[in-house]
């Protein structure tokens, strides 16, 4: 099992925006919990960040997982829960570089 990171850029496709606030609110509490289940077997969750300047997304979310799997599994997660209906995404992920290599 290696370390691997999660690189995911997204932007709400603008169905979201006909969502009512409630519908939004249900969407992403149900999302938390794929996030709470990914935390719970070990994922941490770096960070969250505004993508600024010339980019075609929005926000980029930064995770670690214990390994590529366990990375499709949470995305497979979201998939499951509506996500990529929602927002527009892309996706990447990677294994920590052993000592010497660049």
């Amino acid at each position: 099992m290696s370390e691997s990171i999660w690189i995911h850029y997204s932007r709400p496709r603008p169905h979201w925006y006909r969502l009512t606030a409630e519908q939004q609110a249900e969407k992403k509490a149900g999302w938390a919990l794929v996030e709470k289940a990914s935390i719970d077997a070990g994922a941490t969750r770096v960070g969250s960040y505004h993508v600024r300047g010339q980019h075609d997304f929005q926000t980029v979310d930064i995770w670690q997982f214990a390994s590529p799997e366990a990375a499709f599994d949470h995305w497979a997660r979201l998939t499951s829960a509506g996500y990529n209906e929602l927002f527009a995404f892309s996706n990447n992920v990677g294994i920590a570089l052993q000592e010497g290599h660049s």
